[in-house]
């Protein structure tokens, strides 16, 4: 289920692993090098540490919030900028989130964000069913409806730089690409905005959509979205709407009622669920 980095990654912690086994003259350390997914014994010399049968140069310092890879050429953060600053952060959990312009994308605080989409998968009931995700990121949404036995995952992810963190994101499912398909999880680099007018109408069985906040990307809180979204899913259809939680008294308006108002005026009934609205088609 998990992509695999091409190689090993760096967080502050492991960097600190090997540095004290440096400093102690340790021939080896117990660390992970694929964000907690797994722990391994690496050696360790004055020139170099082994992984995997391979040399790595020892990296001379490592930033707290910051992930690095092996480039070939040498360890360099998981980052791009190109119309944004994207970044991958490590967290606590192991899993990581993913920023862009320094906006965490995923809740981190009180659980991993890898646990957290478990749950939200969860509510619309996957196994079985065909399931469209409309905002895929690092494709944890993608990766529990794969373990639930989904019948296909349709996963839209407009951001090629987003694409690239998560191919180097071991907590990531496999295929990172939009060249690569799978019977069970398809992935399109494009705005689903725009490709959803391709989807047959009532031909999803339930809808994942985890957008960006609203003054990012107010399209995908429309009336006009919504609608389409109606159109594709089928009747007792799902879709888990995610939110956020937004203060009303700093921002001035209340975006999970708004949510939930529009899904209402597209033929969903609604209620909330933790940071989201959770509704099922009734027409």
């Amino acid at each position: 289920m998990s992509a695999g980095a091409p190689g090993p990654l760096l967080t502050l912690a492991a960097h600190e692993a090997l540095a004290r086994a440096l400093r102690h003259g340790l021939p080896t350390v117990e660390c992970s090098l694929d964000l907690g997914r797994s722990s391994e014994t690496v050696e360790v010399n004055r020139e170099a540490w082994i992984y995997r049968g391979r040399a790595f140069p020892h990296l001379t310092k490592a930033k707290e919030r910051t992930i690095y890879y092996w480039s070939g050429r040498g360890f360099e953060p998981i980052a791009r900028f190109t119309e944004s600053l994207i970044k991958l952060v490590p967290t606590e959990w192991g899993a990581p989130t993913f920023e862009i312009d320094g906006i965490k994308m995923l809740p981190t605080a009180k659980v991993s964000p890898y646990e957290d989409a478990r749950r939200k998968v969860a509510l619309v009931e996957p196994r079985g069913k065909v399931v469209l995700d409309t905002c895929g990121g690092l494709g944890y949404f993608a990766a529990w409806c794969l373990a639930s036995d989904v019948l296909r995952v349709d996963s839209f992810e407009k951001n090629p730089d987003v694409l690239w963190l998560r191919s180097l994101n071991p907590w990531s499912p496999a295929n990172a690409w939009a060249t690569e398909s799978s019977d069970s999880l398809r992935l399109t680099c494009g705005d689903v905005t725009v490709h959803i007018a391709a989807i047959a109408s009532q031909s999803v069985d339930a809808i994942l959509h985890d957008p960006p906040r609203f003054g990012i990307a107010g399209e995908l809180y429309s009336q006009a979205f919504y609608d389409e979204l109606s159109r594709v899913l089928r009747r007792r259809g799902r879709l888990f709407h995610y939110t956020g939680t937004p203060n009303r008294l700093t921002s001035g308006r209340d975006v999970p009622q708004e949510v939930a108002t529009r899904l209402r005026r597209a033929g969903f009934r609604t209620e909330f669920d933790g940071d989201g609205v959770l509704a099922i088609k009734d027409r």
